[in-house]
């Protein structure tokens, strides 16, 4: 038997609202998200939600809290390279399951509890492995600039070796060897070789930047 609306709506909670508002996003994008589809979701109507958020900003805002929630903190038990090599590479598998949050992660005006203590986390990490508080500030936003921005270009560059290769042999038709030679060595001597993967990139990209900010933690 369906249970009525009026239990359900009383089981309802902001974390309840909140999960099924990113359920939502993962499945049809966040362009289709209003509190109408939010209310059809959860079985209830729309209006109902304003007992538990005040308005969509707060639902999204509580949907990035809750994409935060899941990126694994710096652990202090680790040196302070590995553990944001740690935290990147989550960061990643998280924007991978909920790419619509690339575009809000850093945008939202309300952050909330995990939110705040991810950030909180890596700044004191930084600052416990000798960062100044300046050189913190820039290697949090060198680190996330490169993290967000990667996860962004990932949205729109297959991650299938195999659609890869299809678009770059699509392109190779297009290019000329004399007008464009680096572009058509790079397409055949490197992203038409077997085994490339776009992905790949990530992590080397991430170590130049992380032994960078080593050599910053001890300059000459």
């Amino acid at each position: 038997m369906t249970e009525p609306r009026a239990r359900r709506r009383a089981r309802l909670n902001r974390d309840k609202v909140v999960q099924a508002a990113v359920d939502l996003a993962d499945t049809d994008g966040i362009e289709s998200l209003s509190m109408r589809k939010l209310g059809v979701a959860l079985g209830i109507e729309a209006m109902s939600l304003y007992s538990h958020v005040a308005n969509k900003g707060e639902v999204l805002d509580g949907m990035i809290d809750a994409v935060f929630g899941e990126i694994d903190a710096p652990s202090s038990r680790i040196k302070w390279k590995s553990a944001m090599r740690r935290r990147a590479i989550s960061i990643r598998q998280v924007m991978a399951r909920h790419p619509w949050a690339i575009g809000l992660m850093e945008s939202r005006t309300a952050p909330g509890p995990a939110t705040l203590r991810h950030h909180d986390t890596v700044i004191g990490m930084l600052r416990a492995a000798g960062f100044s508080i300046e050189l913190a500030a820039h290697a949090l936003s060198a680190l996330d600039s490169y993290i967000y921005g990667f996860a962004l270009q990932e949205r729109n560059v297959p991650s299938v070796t195999g659609e890869t290769a299809r678009l770059a042999k699509l392109l190779l038709t297009q290019l000329s060897s004399d007008e464009y030679p680096h572009l058509a060595e790079l397409t055949v001597k490197h992203v038409l070789q077997t085994g490339y993967d776009h992905g790949n990139e990530f992590e080397f990209g991430l170590d130049l930047i992380l032994d960078g900010l080593e050599r910053a933690r001890h300059p000459d």
